[in-house]
């Protein structure tokens, strides 16, 4: 049945499916209210019921184009009208009537899941006997036949009899085709019954759930995943294979069910995208702007908390974009533009987070003005406007009490809405930024979680704490031994930060920030630095210890500590012990890497980083053999990994690695771009893990070198298969590698012979 269904769905729009399940819902419940009604044929509020059922079919049909539907629906309405306003009492002939009707749209259903179609019959009777009920003129109980519409008058008719009582005796049977013996007519009476007793693939494999229960087994499957980690920290040294083995099984079949609870909780983000085209007609029409919406991803699922968490910030988006953005009408004629604006809403899953963009075509944000605006306001100074690029310009909108608008009306410029609108989608773990080209147009970037209830986070220790750092705010690790942490950490104004990669990166120590006394010793051991990226800015946390990548079920604060801006929530560890979440905004905030006001400290830094990033491409450095180096652009890597060689096993004849509760094919890259990768006999093996086509490959290296960012300029004369082209990186030519057709290559093979689905 799933696979009928997967085929029968993926022909029909999501608009068809969901008015298929809905109307066969409403006409089962639709047999029993008219039979209830009949033994009370008084009861108004089961007959308006009855009516609204009706006319929502009818309404929606119309809407989807299904006109026979529509008219059968129509007349019935009318007949059900009467009975609510009292000008008829329902009696027993006008129950069999409107129970025929349900029987008729119920067979026009069936016909439009299995063609799209409601067919081609017409129902003439019926409509005629509904009519005659309306009228009041119907007498006794007489079954009615469909007729095919512009049937050839020289063939027998066929049809296809609604039944409105099978246990009624056979006088009060429908007619049915002449035949000239007694079996034909019965087979065809059966024939004519199928229809109506025929299940709907759709409807039956669809089920209405409560919200409320939804969440008490996102919550119950929480605690499950929560006792699976402890599980697996205590069975991590266990010599007991059968113990080992359970365990695994345990975890595998948790983390299976923590996906299919997660997906019960999805809704596409077309739901509340669904108000915005009534939103931009009536905002444009108020401003005497031509605006038209196009949406793009609609179907794009979140978590339907976090669709309610981002409704009021994408809403106030729309309309910044319809009122600031896009021109008048005249001025964009005038600057050679159509008349008509256009607002572009679209949604895309990237990583196991959903980015949602608004796109305007309009005027674009001028900096200069900006600027201005923001020293009149006093929020900067002149000296450090002088120094900000035109993306730190950009996002002086985020800063509270900034409005460029000429003057106050009721859609925007009191100074209040693009900052709350930040701050709300932080609040959820996410991100926004703005891209904006004079005279072209402005696009707003969203970047959220899928779901706040389980996320992947780093587990980092200080002061012997353990605390836990969102992966979404994660960039890059960095350890430095004693001797070159001497080297490469400094102080700029009295505030340390870290030469990295020949540019300054600003360091918080965390101990410093929460006020907790370091395990480590000043000038004894290693300093690591996981580098974060908070409000566009990246910065270092200096913490004693990375303890490892861990999926953590998300607890909200008690009263007590809610409103201390470092922590954003709370989690249960493998040991029983609460570990705190950091919220990356409030501890960069509270180690004044960034601030409300953008002091000196925080323009100069991201002044030194913020066009960089831009205008170089970040690179992953491979050695290969004894003097081979490529690079890989470090956007097309998932992960990088370490294996022993005893880990390698092998599916028929290609080498994999068990991963992540499952198998991962590997990829020798010298061997793909014919390097000689000299004698392998290191015991471990450096992976580079990349994903294509739904699958993820182990690429194996001789070496990770170094993470590099280059303004890379290829020259053509190595480009090959996979290799794009060579370029001198850090002194040394280097060839650069794109590694999706290699994975794409290796997953084709695999499919191709059985291996993977």
């Amino acid at each position: 049945m799933a696979q009928d269904l997967g085929e029968s769905q993926g022909q029909l729009p999501e608009e068809v499916n969901e008015f298929l399940v809905e109307s066969h819902e409403n006409l089962d419940r639709l047999d029993r209210d008219l039979v209830a009604l009949e033994a009370d044929p008084m009861d108004k509020e089961r007959l308006s019921s009855i009516f609204r059922t009706i006319h929502t079919i009818k309404g929606t049909c119309g809407f989807l184009g299904f006109q026979k539907l529509e008219s059968v629906t129509h007349v019935g309405e009318n007949l059900l009208s009467k009975l609510r306003d009292g000008e008829l009492i329902l009696n027993p002939a006008i129950t069999d009537a409107l129970l025929a009707m349900v029987d008729a749209v119920r067979e026009m259903l069936a016909r439009i899941e299995s063609t799209a179609s409601d067919g081609e019959v017409t129902y003439p009777e019926l409509i005629a006997r509904l009519t005659e009920a309306a009228a009041g003129s119907l007498s006794g109980t007489v079954a009615v036949a469909p007729v095919l519409a512009a049937a050839p008058a020289d063939e027998p008719t066929k049809v296809e009899p609604v039944v409105d009582n099978p246990s009624q005796s056979e006088a009060l049977a429908p007619p049915v085709v002449a035949t000239s013996d007694l079996a034909s007519k019965v087979a065809a009476a059966d024939a004519a019954k199928e229809p109506i007793e025929a299940k709907s693939v759709i409807s039956d494999s669809s089920v209405r759930v409560d919200v409320g229960l939804l969440d008490r087994l996102m919550n119950l499957v929480g605690e499950l995943v929560l006792a699976r980690n402890q599980i697996l920290q205590h069975t991590a040294g266990e010599a007991n294979s059968a113990l080992v083995a359970t365990t695994q099984r345990l975890n595998l079949i948790t983390s299976e069910l923590q996906e299919g609870v997660m997906k019960t909780r999805m809704q596409p983000i077309g739901t509340i995208w669904s108000k915005f085209p009534r939103v931009v007609r009536d905002l444009s029409q108020s401003l005497s702007k031509h605006v038209r919406l196009e949406l793009e991803g609609k179907e794009t699922e979140l978590d339907r908390t976090i669709i309610e968490a981002i409704k009021d910030p994408l809403t106030h988006l729309v309309r910044n974009s319809v009122d600031h953005g896009i021109e008048m009408p005249e001025i964009r004629s005038a600057n050679s533009k159509p008349d008509e604006g256009i607002l572009t809403l679209s949604a895309y899953h990237e990583g196991g987070y959903v980015n949602i963009e608004v796109i305007d075509d309009g005027a674009g944000i001028d900096p200069l003005k900006l600027k201005a605006k923001a020293i009149e306001k006093g929020l900067i100074t002149v000296e450090q406007a002088s120094k900000m690029s035109d993306r730190e310009v950009q996002h002086l909108i985020f800063m509270p009490g900034f409005s460029t608008a000429e003057k106050v009306t009721n859609v925007s410029g009191r100074g209040v809405g693009m900052d709350v609108v930040k701050t709300n989608i932080e609040r959820i773990g996410g991100s926004i930024e703005v891209n904006s080209e004079l005279g072209k147009g402005s696009t707003f970037k969203i970047r959220i979680p899928l779901t706040l209830a389980i996320i992947p986070a780093l587990i980092i220790k200080s002061a012997g704490e353990r605390f836990a750092i969102p992966q979404v705010s994660l960039v890059e690790l960095v350890r430095l031994e004693a001797e070159q942490a001497k080297v490469d950490i400094d102080a700029v104004d009295g505030a340390p930060v870290c030469r990295l990669r020949g540019h300054l990166l600003p360091l918080v120590k965390l101990s410093e920030v929460l006020k907790l006394e370091s395990e480590l010793v000043e000038d004894e051991g290693a300093t690591n630095i996981v580098v974060l990226q908070a409000d566009h800015r990246q910065f270092g946390l200096v913490v004693d210890h990375v303890v490892d990548t861990e999926e953590i079920v998300v607890k909200p604060l008690g009263k007590q500590i809610k409103s201390v801006n470092t922590f954003a929530g709370a989690t249960i560890m493998g040991d029983g012990r609460v570990a705190l979440i950091l919220d990356v905004m409030g501890v960069a905030k509270a180690g004044h890497v960034v601030s409300e006001s953008l002091d000196s400290r925080s323009g100069s830094v991201s002044e030194s980083r913020g066009d960089y990033v831009a205008d170089k491409e970040a690179l992953l450095l491979l050695g290969l053999g004894h003097s081979a180096r490529v690079a890989v652009p470090l956007a097309s890597v998932d992960r990088l990994e370490e294996f022993e060689t005893d880990s390698l096993e092998w599916a028929g004849s290609q080498p994999v690695v068990q991963y992540r509760n499952g198998i991962m094919p590997l990829l020798w890259l010298a061997s793909a771009l014919g390097v000689d990768a000299g004698d392998a006999s290191d015991s471990k093996l450096q992976v580079v893990v990349h994903s294509s086509l739904g699958r993820s490959v182990g690429i194996v290296v001789g070496s990770i070198l170094d993470i590099t960012e280059e303004q890379v300029t290829l020259d053509p004369y190595g480009s090959r298969d996979a290799i794009r082209g060579s370029a001198v990186i850090q002194g040394k030519v280097t060839d650069v590698v794109d590694l999706t057709p290699l994975v794409e290559a290796v997953v084709g093979e695999l499919v191709g012979v059985g291996v993977i689905e």
